[in-house]
């Protein structure tokens, strides 16, 4: 599996190369970036034996089979789209697009040409959430409600490594995008209601850098979800899961019952790392032929959900 890696120097490229590095019959041929000395450093470190700063460039080669774009949000369904057009699987990095209009155009181009594109879902990877996905699948767990806080220290223009961004991250469309599909996903429901309420917009980054969430879904299931950009302490996102039979925190790939007992999940997957799982996924799809969990057309209802708590903002102003 030859994969060009756009993006690549970012904070989310260098967790994709991690991750392919250590996947079996893998092999990045390409990575794309915005400042060609640094591109061409970058890949003299990694090996890697092409680099562009123009990604038509890598979609032009026979030595890339399959593309993951880790590139600013505004980009995700304009790039996906290109790759696919050019004949090459995509993976998109969470969210497939910033607005339902963009969301639908990568899903109808998906089915017009029939690749593998999958969007960076990778809450549906992460071990600590297969164990509960697993467990309501059998129907040894009943998710009643989601509690969910994502908090991060944003209030100047910075990526997950500190450095600055040329571009604006967004709690809604991209940190809420997260959870949304992960309700989803666990109750196997999509949200029948939500509301919403946000902060003040920042005078320079134009967003909110607080947002408050509810959810449900007609089993009566609920949802939480708490969102900062200002928080000061430890920073990520931590789920509580409160079961019918049992309550869970889940801290990406760790997981806890509600005596903060640690949960044994050493036989969940091949390994505890999901953004691997989730590029392991993606290269499995390809060679088998089959849709991929977390396929843009899965991951569309999410996008439909945050549209409408979008709606619900406007409303309330």
């Amino acid at each position: 599996m030859n994969v060009c890696v756009v993006g690549a120097a970012g904070a989310f490229g260098i967790k994709h190369l991690d991750a392919i590095s250590c996947i079996k019959g893998a092999v990045v041929t390409s990575i794309v970036g915005t400042n060609t000395e640094k591109m061409k450093a970058f890949a003299a470190n990694r090996t890697i034996p092409h680099y562009t700063t123009d990604l038509a460039d890598s979609l032009a080669r026979d030595d890339v089979d399959a593309v993951i774009l880790a590139t600013p949000t505004q980009m995700h369904a304009a790039q996906a789209i290109q790759c696919l057009e050019a004949g090459k699987h995509v993976m998109v990095e969470i969210p497939m697009a910033d607005n339902i209009e963009d969301s639908q155009r990568l899903v109808d181009a998906q089915k017009k040409c029939g690749l593998i594109a999958m969007a960076g879902h990778t809450r549906r990877f992460n071990p600590s959430h297969q164990w509960i996905h697993d467990k309501v699948l059998s129907g040894e767990l009943t998710v009643q409600q989601m509690d969910v806080q994502t908090y991060f220290l944003r209030r100047s223009n910075t990526n997950a490594k500190g450095e600055q961004r040329s571009w604006t991250d967004h709690l809604l469309w991209h940190h809420a995008c997260h959870t949304v599909d992960l309700f989803q996903y666990q109750t196997q429901e999509e949200v029948s209601q939500v509301q919403a309420l946000q902060g003040p917009l920042h005078p320079d980054l134009g967003i909110a850098l607080d947002m408050s969430i509810g959810m449900k879904v007609p089993s009566g299931a609920l949802c939480t979800l708490s969102l900062s950009f200002n928080n000061e302490g430890p920073f990520g996102t931590f789920f509580r899961y409160i079961c019918d039979n049992g309550t869970y925190t889940a801290r990406y790939d760790e997981l806890y019952d509600g005596f903060e007992n640690a949960v044994d999940l050493s036989d969940i997957a091949v390994s505890m790392n999901g953004i691997e799982l989730q590029d392991r996924e993606f290269f499995d799809a390809i060679r088998e032929g089959r849709e991929p969990n977390a396929s843009v057309g899965q991951c569309f209802t999410a996008m439909n959900t945050l549209d409408r708590i979008e709606q619900h903002l406007n409303q309330v102003k």
